[in-house]
């Protein structure tokens, strides 16, 4: 459905895009993450054909983008794009008019959108009236109105409560039921392992791990990953260091990578003698791997 190829974007003499290569097949719900700046947003912008690419190309359905190609695009931009003062039908109507939808096609497509989104009792409330998780949702169906092949989420839950999370969520996945192939964008990693099937990380404006998260886990060489607390830290880092366990730490929790599953008790033995307030095994996560991808250079 999506195809990039060697993109490239620079901006004077910053160098956003280098060489950005990624493939979607239909159907899939496929993850872009990268730190502030690796070109997320740029590469949307000129996936809608709203920037122009200094080299590459990009195809939606095998067509190279054009104006033709942006009626087979829907964005629900991370910044809810709705006028507060319109009800949500009206919403919808008024969006549907831009992309030349009939008056009959537009009364239809109005009611189905805001029946999948869950708002048909909320036809004629203003916009301004609903909670934040409502408006993401009518955001969404308005990038729904004239039933896109591709289906762009720029941090769709960003700001949300837990509750209107899983709504998005669960509105993601009917998507994909339907058939419509998604790319989202997000900083919530816990989002994107429950979401994707596959994961891209832009690194420097190219993709530096790409895979499922059983395929990216192979980014570091852990079985489990051991967080502790304690008031001896570099102690405990020697030790570790001794035993060929690397460490690392995510934020402020110190961290080792266990190449094996191990019994509680041998993790304890590996430790004795140190200190510790807390000592905990978890499983290697997307935010592991997320943060050596994007941070690995200052470890080594």
């Amino acid at each position: 459905m999506l195809k990039i190829n060697g993109l490239q974007k620079s901006y004077g003499s910053r160098s956003v895009l280098q060489g950005l290569s990624l493939q979607i097949p239909p159907g899939e719900i496929y993850g872009l993450l990268g730190p502030n700046g690796a070109g997320k947003t740029t590469t949307i912008n000129i996936l809608c054909n709203l920037l122009k690419a200094d080299g590459g190309t990009i195809e939606i359905n095998g067509w190279p983008v054009s104006e033709a190609t942006k009626r087979w695009i829907g964005v629900a931009p991370q910044e809810n794009l709705i006028y507060r003062s319109l009800t949500c039908a009206e919403n919808l109507d008024f969006f549907a008019r831009i992309y030349g939808l009939s008056k009959i096609d537009r009364q239809e497509r109005v009611q189905r959108c805001l029946s999948d989104v869950g708002l048909s009792d909320r036809a004629h409330s203003p916009a301004e009236t609903l909670s934040g998780g409502m408006q993401r949702r009518l955001s969404m169906a308005i990038a729904l109105i004239h039933q896109p092949k591709l289906v762009v989420l720029d941090e769709p839950t960003t700001g949300l409560d837990i509750e209107a999370r899983y709504e998005i969520w669960d509105l993601i996945r009917q998507l994909q039921h339907q058939g419509m192939t998604v790319l989202l964008t997000t900083h919530l990693l816990d989002e994107a392992e429950r979401l994707c099937k596959r994961i891209g990380i832009l690194k420097q404006g190219q993709i530096a791990a790409e895979g499922t998260l059983a395929d990216l886990r192979q980014q570091i060489a852990a079985a489990e990953i051991l967080t502790m607390q304690t008031p001896a830290p570099q102690q405990a880092i020697d030790r570790a260091r001794s035993l060929g366990l690397p460490h690392r730490y995510y934020g402020s929790d110190l961290a080792f990578w266990l190449p094996e599953v191990l019994e509680f008790k041998d993790i304890i033995a590996y430790f004795d003698g140190i200190p510790l307030d807390s000592i905990a095994r978890q499983p290697v996560r997307l935010e592991h791997i997320y943060v050596e991808v994007t941070q690995g250079d200052r470890f080594r």
